[in-house]
């Protein structure tokens, strides 16, 4: 019997996998959750529906760490890693998923734990990233391995922030290639939320969705915020949705929360006359994101224990004892992350310090819903719209954070009140999100999509790409070249299409030279090809250049050759841009520039 053809869905969460698969052939087929085994102990196992991202680099003493098919692993990853955060953070890999958009960071070298002991080799985001998903290949294959083809040979859908840019996106690419996942896309998480909103609503969709709607996807998870809008549309009397604008990457979410969280637990630690040291409080972190989630999950709770181990104990008597309550969280979750504000309120920006620890680039301001009315007007702008705002109809919440009735309900009130003032109807919600597993289940769900079969999301490219080019000009002290900002790649250009801009321009072969790129979420109305020397700044923003040295091919080192670009938007979602010389040396002489997987500090203006 042939083995049965199904596709997967991949959810790579900051602090949580999940994983999903649906059957390719077949008429009424559904998404279903693949529960995965993993170490809750470090000697007992059970399967769970999700993953904790996290991974834990054990003592000698601790090893091996035994799973069913690998019995001597030196790492692990899952509930169990998680679980030793609160003992021993400077061993557990967190958060790698912010860390593979990091714009300064090596994201291929050794990083993680920030924390680490002297002694422990640190491993890099992306090579935590690939651990993740070689758990989920492994555990998959354990489980399924007689009934459908191997995990390397099936169609994975793989989902990433809208607001990732290309060289994330790339980086998670590598690590999945070196999970062995063969046949990989990538899909957008909140578009990923809303197919699995459609499975779920079945033919009901119809009804709660109607043509001129605006579906906002508001989906919050453990590291990043995302925010898109889709709309719904009729073609040829069918409905058709299209992907309208996607928010700027925002690096807040959970973590935050559980940062928030840790310093309110250690000032009333203070106040009681206890002293947290730096590892501590990380394990105080930790242990605020275990009792954060607890809460969310159940609000019958009223308070959980939070615990922190002492220097040296190993005694739970021994140990320092907090708690935090629904109030606490009330106090400043809802009113510090979901403030009430009017809509046009926008994020504070602060001075950064000059001198700063290494570590993520979280939001200067943890007002979510400032970050959202910045998103709605700027959409509202730069579609020409009449009103201060971008006029969703419909709300679709999504991530691990909107499990909390009170920060759904805050957030339908404040979108309310904007769009009452700004002379619009309410918000409908589209009710029975699945919050913490509907990314995977719709991630699986394009499986099927892909094949033909179902209402396909339409949206191409998440901004407008574009790459500087100077003029040429007389030296002056003190003043750069003029720069010419050239459109290589519009908004919305489809995966799989290529365009290719008449513009002659110049490369220089054998040295080393620096590209500059630039990304609009705003700017639809540039083609291919449109140049402009003047914009403006909250429009378009600087990418992280790219530094390369193009082979000579036979040419003389230094040698300037006239070149047209070439840009093409892959399957994966990522942008490929070749320069192709007007007078060839060779037949497909072209040079790759690809946006940068290497962050490098931002270029100073």
């Amino acid at each position: 019997m042939s083995p049965r053809r199904v596709a997967i869905g991949i959810d790579l969460g900051t602090t949580h996998c999940a994983i999903a698969r649906i059957d390719l052939d077949g008429d009424h087929a559904r998404s279903e959750v693949i529960d995965v085994e993993q170490l809750v102990t470090a000697s007992s196992l059970e399967p769970q529906s999700l993953l904790p991202s996290f991974m834990y680099l054990p003592t000698e003493g601790e090893l091996p760490l035994s799973l069913p098919w690998d019995s001597a692993r030196s790492f692990s990853v899952g509930a169990h890693a998680r679980s030793r955060a609160a003992e021993a953070p400077g061993r557990v890999v967190s958060s790698a998923k912010s860390w593979l958009c990091h714009p300064t960071a090596d994201r291929r070298s050794g990083l993680l734990p920030l924390e680490a002991p002297e002694g422990l080799e640190r491993i890099s985001p992306v090579e935590a990233s690939w651990r993740y998903l070689e758990h989920l290949s492994e555990a998959y294959d354990a489980r399924f391995g007689n009934e459908s083809a191997r995990f390397s040979e099936i169609p994975v859908v793989l989902t990433v922030p809208a607001s990732f840019d290309a060289s994330a996106r790339e980086l998670t690419v590598e690590a999945a290639s070196a999970a062995g996942i063969e046949n990989l896309t990538l899909l957008e998480e909140p578009q990923a939320a809303l197919y699995a909103w459609l499975e779920r609503a079945g033919e009901q969709f119809r009804v709660e969705l109607r043509p001129g709607d605006v579906v906002l996807v508001v989906d919050v998870g453990g590291g990043t915020s995302d925010f898109s809008a889709i709309a719904v549309t009729e073609v040829a009397g069918s409905l058709a949705l299209e992907r309208l604008a996607v928010g700027e990457h925002i690096l807040l979410g959970g973590d935050n929360m559980d940062l928030a969280l840790a310093h309110f637990v250690r000032q009333r630690l203070a106040v009681e006359g206890t002293e947290l040291d730096s590892w501590q409080l990380a394990s105080l972190v930790h242990g605020c994101r275990v009792a954060k989630e607890r809460l969310l999950s159940d609000e019958t709770l009223g308070a959980v224990p939070v615990v922190v181990p002492r220097r040296g104990s190993k005694l739970v008597g021994g140990a320092i004892r907090s708690e935090l309550s629904q109030a606490d969280l009330r106090t400043l979750l809802l009113d510090g992350f979901f403030p009430e504000v009017e809509a046009a309120a926008r994020p504070i920006v602060r001075a950064r310090a000059g001198l700063t620890r290494f570590g993520l680039p979280y939001a200067s301001d943890a007002g979510m819903t400032r970050h959202l009315a910045s998103f709605l007007g700027r959409q509202a702008a730069a579609s020409g719209g009449r009103g201060a705002l971008l006029h969703p109809t419909c709300v679709l919440f999504n991530g691990g954070v909107m499990k909390s009735a009170l920060v759904r309900e805050r957030l339908r009130r404040t979108l309310d009140g904007w769009l009452r003032a700004d002379g619009a109807a309410p918000v409908r919600v589209l009710d029975g999100a699945d919050l913490e597993l509907a990314v995977a289940r719709g991630a699986a769900c394009y499986g099927r999509v892909r094949e033909g079969r179902g209402l396909r999301i339409r949206g191409g490219t998440a901004q407008a790409h574009y790459v500087g080019v100077e003029s040429s000009a007389p030296a002056v002290p003190g003043v750069e070249p003029p720069l010419t900002l050239v459109c290589v790649a519009p908004f919305g250009m489809e995966e799989g299409t290529s365009v290719e801009l008449a513009a002659e321009l110049a490369v220089v072969v054998g040295e080393s030279v620096r590209f500059r790129f630039f990304g609009s979420s705003v700017r639809r109305q540039d083609e291919a090809g449109a140049a402009f020397e003047r914009f403006a700044k909250d429009e378009i923003a600087e990418l992280p250049p790219v530094a390369v040295v193009l082979p000579t091919e036979g040419r003389a080192e230094g040698e300037v050759v006239p070149v047209r670009l070439r840009a093409t938007a892959t399957e994966i979602g990522t942008l490929l841009i070749e320069a192709l010389p007007i007078i060839p040396m060779k037949p497909d002489e072209k040079w790759k520039v690809e946006l940068s997987v290497r962050g490098e500090p931002p270029v100073e203006e």
